[in-house]
């Protein structure tokens, strides 16, 4: 597979901190990339400078799409509809009061309201108005049927179990159409029943499902069974430096990571002479 984002010689450092130290991997199109370690390695830093919220010390972030994207040099709202980078957070955030149904068309409003002219001719029926906001509802309803959400597409969408918000702040990102969708602790708070149903969404997500295409996916995740089944690839940190990088059972056998994770066991053994 080609890669969709390259990350090249990444480093972030916030004073005498440095949070992610020339970091380099690439995350490559139809895949699902996982990015994990530690807490504290510099995960969330990575995402931080992927979607704009943070401007990078140095390093390159390049995504092929489009014509191709410098996205360190992006401010976020144009990483988000330019370059069609999505994001969810590890908190929810949703629009609680308002329904299921209208989180995912408040996602599309850039393609419903372009302009304050296209607004005004829609106050009159005019300027394809209509017409956009069918296909906006038809992309809703397509969601609602993949997240199993539409018998409650008119219930408020804080009333919903934590699962379900969960599945509708990714679908709520897929509306926006995105070729990369950045996903921070996507499981976390789920009950293994739940995170076999996010696990079954994501793998759909990445491989296109009836009328929605694919999307290659990007997430953090500390729920090892959850990367295990759906990675294609994962990239290992640990104080903001990549200690490995392949496929699920090369990382999941590296001692490097076993040591990152567990420690080296060194510490608590005793030495043999005293043992006598």
């Amino acid at each position: 597979m080609a890669p969709l984002l390259a990350v090249r010689d990444l480093t972030m450092r916030f004073g005498g901190l440095t949070a992610v130290d020339a970091l380099s991997f690439e995350a490559r199109e139809g895949e699902i990339t996982a990015v994990i370690g530690p807490n504290g390695a510099g995960k969330t830093t990575v995402f931080n400078c992927i979607t704009g919220f943070y401007r990078p010390t140095s390093g390159s972030l390049a995504l092929a799409r489009g014509g191709g994207f410098a996205l360190e040099r992006m401010p976020g709202h144009l990483i988000a509809r330019r370059a069609r980078v999505a994001r969810t957070f590890q908190n929810i955030r949703l629009f609680a009061g308002m329904t299921v149904l209208e989180n995912l068309m408040v996602a599309q409003h850039n393609m419903l309201m372009p302009n304050v002219a296209r607004g005004l001719l829609a106050v009159f029926g005019l300027g394809g108005h209509a017409k956009l906001e069918r296909a906006a509802i038809e992309k809703a309803r397509l969601w609602l049927d993949a997240i199993g959400l539409t018998a409650r597409a008119d219930d408020p969408a804080g009333a919903l179990p934590y699962g379900a918000q969960r599945r509708l702040e990714i679908a709520r990102a897929m509306c926006t159409d995105p070729v990369l969708l950045c996903l921070d602790e996507p499981a976390a708070g789920l009950n293994p029943r739940e995170s076999d149903e996010l696990s079954n969404l994501l793998r759909q997500i990445r491989s296109g499902m009836a009328g929605l295409p694919g999307c290659s996916i990007l997430l953090i995740e500390h729920d090892m069974g959850v990367v295990m089944r759906i990675s294609d690839h994962i990239v290992v940190l640990d104080h903001g430096r990549k200690i490995s990088d392949g496929t699920p059972d090369q990382v999941s056998h590296d001692p490097k990571v076993i040591a990152a994770y567990l420690g080296e066991g060194d510490e608590d053994e005793i030495p043999a002479e005293a043992q006598a």
